[in-house]
C-alpha cells in the first residue's frame, strides 16, 4: 500500500529550480510514497464571500487533492524574506471553510531553495509557523534550506552534486519516517 503525498511548489514558473528540486526529492524518496503535484497558480485569492454557495472550481479541486493525501511536501523559494503569495493563499484556501481544513493532522516537510546562500531560511520558518497553527506535523530534522540552488541542479533538472543528492535522500527518508509514525 502506498502513501499519497501532495507536493506543493511555491514557484509558479514551470521551469523553476524549486520545481526541479521537488522532482529531485521525489526521485530519491523511499519506496511506498506516491507523489501528486498539486497546482496552486490557478487558485483565486481567498475571499470568504466566495465560499458562500458554490466555491470556485479551482478551490474545490485543490481541496479535494490535498484532502485525499496522507502528507504534504512543500518546496518553495523565498520572496522578499518570506513566503511566495501563492503558498500563503493555498494555505488559506485549504484551511476553510472553518472546521473543514484539508491540512488538519497531516505530516509535512518543508524544503526551501534559493540562488542565494541562506537557502530560503525566512520562508522556511514562516511556513513552519503556519503549519503548526494549521495542526500539521512538520518534519523537525533535518531542516532543509538549499542555498546556491542553481549551482546544484542543472537546467535539465538533474542534481549535479553528490552530497546534495545524498542530503535530499536523508530529508525524504526522515519524512517517510514521520509519515509512518503518524499513519
Amino acid at each position: 500500500m502506498s502513501t499519497k503525498v501532495a507536493v506543493i511548489v511555491g514557484s509558479l514558473r514551470e521551469g523553476s529550480y524549486n520545481r526541479m528540486l521537488a522532482r529531485a526529492l521525489t526521485e530519491v524518496a523511499p519506496e511506498g510514497l506516491d507523489f501528486d503535484f498539486v497546482a496552486i497558480g490557478d487558485l483565486p485569492l481567498y475571499n470568504p464571500d466566495l465560499d458562500e454557495g458554490t466555491p470556485p472550481e479551482a478551490w474545490s479541486r485543490f481541496r479535494a487533492q490535498v484532502k485525499a493525501s496522507d502528507a504534504v511536501l512543500f518546496v518553495t523559494p523565498e520572496y522578499n524574506r518570506g513566503l511566495p503569495a501563492a503558498v500563503k493563499n493555498a494555505l488559506d484556501v485549504g484551511s476553510r471553510p472553518y472546521g473543514d481544513s484539508v491540512w488538519d493532522g497531516k505530516p509535512a516537510a518543508v524544503v526551501t531553495g534559493s540562488p542565494g546562500g541562506p537557502g530560503g531560511f525566512g520562508a522556511n520558518h514562516q511556513l513552519r509557523q503556519s503549519l503548526v497553527f494549521l495542526n500539521m506535523q512538520p518534519l523537525q530534522q533535518p531542516e532543509a534550506y538549499i542555498g546556491n540552488l542553481m549551482t546544484l541542479i542543472s537546467e535539465a533538472g538533474e542534481v549535479t552534486n553528490a552530497d546534495t543528492r545524498k542530503f535530499l535522500g536523508t530529508i525524504m527518508s526522515a519524512f517517510a519516517g514521520l509519515i509512518e509514525k503518524h499513519a
